[in-house]
């Protein structure tokens, strides 16, 4: 399986089959259409030891002993549900090994725009006062 520049050996991915809740019918109860897909990133080959790193890092909220788990099973078609299976792996995957945007640099607001906010203040304050009872003044 190829997940952008990474190929992950289809020796490395292992899937179990299960029974499906949902739609189907009859067949749900008698067809194994359910996909759970368990990828070991701790010991891949696939990885190199700085992207290992990385991912580890990135998913660790979604690892179970060291390995990525992902289930399917929006489909009745066991085909499908492999398939989509290897997407969503190959999009977390991904995603994971994206480098880490810039950091924000801290700014402050120009004069214009804090001129601006005062003016936008005054103006909604003067609109609630003219809300107020005329006797009340």
């Amino acid at each position: 399986m190829i997940v952008g520049a990474l190929e992950i050996p289809d020796e490395e991915l292992v899937e179990r089959f299960s029974r499906s809740s949902g739609p189907g019918g009859q067949g749900v109860n008698t067809t194994d259409s359910r996909v759970e897909l368990r990828w070991d990133v701790a010991s891949s080959s696939a990885l190199d030891d700085v992207q290992r790193e990385r991912v580890l890092r990135r998913l660790a909220s979604r690892l179970v002993d060291g390995a990525l788990v992902i289930v399917a099973s929006e489909q009745r078609s066991q085909l499908q549900n492999r398939r989509a299976a290897r997407e969503r792996l190959a999009d977390i995957v991904a995603a994971a090994l994206a480098p880490s945007p810039p950091p924000r640099r801290a700014t402050r607001p120009s004069r214009a725009a804090r001129e601006q906010r005062l003016a936008d203040k005054k103006r909604r304050g003067e609109v609630k006062a003219k809300r107020s009872r005329p006797d009340a003044q």
